[in-house]
């Protein structure tokens, strides 16, 4: 049996200290599957910083911002936007006004703005509808990096079992007020510190509706070329107990989409020659969750699911995808039907509806931190992943030469070559090259691994692995 043990990384202080203090604010809830893992920590002044930005993450206003936005009555995207008391406006407005208090801890690199348009008639809007997404944005301080952006978002916008009954109460306490929570937390934690790229933190309405307002955002953003490298979506993200009593309170579920929705007929004839239907943007931003943040606290266990989205379902990372930006979603392990998209009522013994005494605050506390956290603090740190990365096939032969563009960051270190057999699914063994754009792996053939390359700076923050197509030169 081959070894799949690992040439570098495993714990070390970032690993120690975060866990230690996030156990202690948030609770422990079990021991976790372990995997193994091959990612060093930074060094212990940013492990210093992040245990603390973990440590602020807090259940109790997390729970808070649930019962807030319950407590608009409906959230329909088709609901009254000018009652100050119920209905999607004054929800928005309530969001807005916490993302200004929290733009206001920032030192002026925060800012925040309503993003609206005219929606015409159309699948479940039948009649013209203002959509309106509130949106933060913390610019980035590296000027190499500033471009580069991130995205974390939820859904503010809610439903009862008629996707267009508006005078029903639709509390959305789980869907998708835990994903909303979520953003609201790690944008207060954020807000006070500095990272190289931009973070623009989302709550985004039309979801329920047919994903009209990510899908606003995303197709805005790709005309005006923004440099989106990675989308996390957080929909039903509060709740512990599935249906049949299930309960896995220590797993959130990542979903990542294998073949690029976005693929072009060329990029399709390559995949089919060489492989990689289990290397797509998406699936190395989702492995890089993974790496990033199970080591941090080893309750929490990230479990990829190696497809889009769920039977029948969909979310707001779609349209991210469409446009051809690396995007997935978080969702609770297991889902409870009685309460999701279901009238308000008790029938036969049995309460149904979204309601947040169904929705636990400590597991979206720990979906927060340090999942949520670990990610984008790491991704927003990190060098970018290196670009126009290649597999040189001029010739047959049994070794693996890389080439790939040199990255703009100052303060870049260097590059790593992480790879793995073909019937794995994560990697499993890493080299480091140092500071240069040519390497060869000797005796290594290309037919045999998979290999990505990822770029390191000198705190130590690793890059998502950049997946390489075959080149000439």
């Amino acid at each position: 049996m081959r070894s799949s043990k690992l040439l570098a990384g495993g714990a070390g202080g970032l690993v120690a200290v975060t866990a230690a203090t996030v156990v202690a604010v948030l609770g422990s809830a079990g021991t976790a599957q372990t995997k193994p893992h091959h990612w060093p920590p930074p060094r212990h002044g940013a492990d210093r910083d992040t245990a603390r930005m973990l440590q602020e993450i807090s259940a109790s206003r997390i729970e808070h911002s649930v019962r807030a936005l319950v407590g608009f009555g409906t959230r329909s995207t088709i609901s009254s936007q000018t009652d100050p008391q119920r209905g999607i406006g004054a929800a928005r407005n309530w969001i807005k006004g916490e993302f200004d208090r929290i733009a206001a801890t920032s030192g002026g690199r925060m800012t925040v703005a309503l993003d609206s348009y005219l929606q015409p008639p159309a699948s479940r809007i039948p009649s013209p509808t203002t959509i309106t997404n509130v949106v933060a944005t913390l610019r980035g301080t590296q000027p190499a990096s500033e471009a580069r952006t991130y995205v974390i978002s939820g859904h503010y916008d809610s439903r009862c079992t008629d996707v267009l009954d508006t005078q029903c109460d639709a509390p959305g306490a789980d869907d998708d007020a835990s994903g909303v929570a979520t953003v609201l937390e790690l944008a207060r934690v954020m807000a006070t510190r500095r990272f190289d790229a931009t973070i623009v933190f989302m709550a985004v309405a039309g979801e329920e509706q047919g994903l009209y307002g990510s899908n606003h955002f995303a197709d805005t953003a790709k005309a005006a070329g923004t440099d989106i490298e990675g989308m996390l979506n957080n929909d039903i993200v509060g709740n512990t107990h599935g249906g049949q009593g299930i309960s896995r309170p220590n797993v959130i579920r990542l979903f990542a989409e294998g073949v690029p929705t976005s693929e072009t007929p060329a990029q399709a004839a390559v995949r089919m020659s060489t492989g990689g239907e289990n290397d797509s943007p998406a699936r190395q931003l989702a492995r890089y969750v993974e790496e990033v943040a199970e080591p941090a606290l080893h309750h929490v266990d990230v479990q990829i699911m190696y497809r889009r989205d769920r039977y029948l379902r969909s979310g707001d990372q779609v349209p991210f995808l469409e446009n051809g930006y690396p995007a997935v979603r978080f969702t609770e392990p297991d889902e409870d039907y009685n309460h999701e998209h279901q009238n308000v009522r008790v029938e036969n013994g049995i309460q149904y509806g979204d309601l947040p005494q169904f929705v636990d605050y400590r597991y979206i506390a720990r979906v927060t931190a340090p999942v949520n956290a670990m990610a984008l603090l790491s991704l927003a740190r990190a060098p970018v992943a290196p670009k126009n990365t290649r597999l040189i096939t001029a010739q047959l032969g049994n070794d693996t030469q890389l080439r790939w563009n040199a990255n703009p960051e100052p303060d870049l270190k260097g590059y790593e070559i992480v790879w793995r057999y073909t019937d794995e699914s994560r990697w499993t063994h890493t080299v480091p090259v140092g500071n240069v754009t040519d390497y060869t792996l000797k005796g290594m053939s290309p037919d045999n691994f998979f290999f990505g390359v990822r770029a390191i700076d000198r705190d130590g923050y690793r890059s998502p692995a950049s997946f390489p197509v075959p080149a000439a030169r």
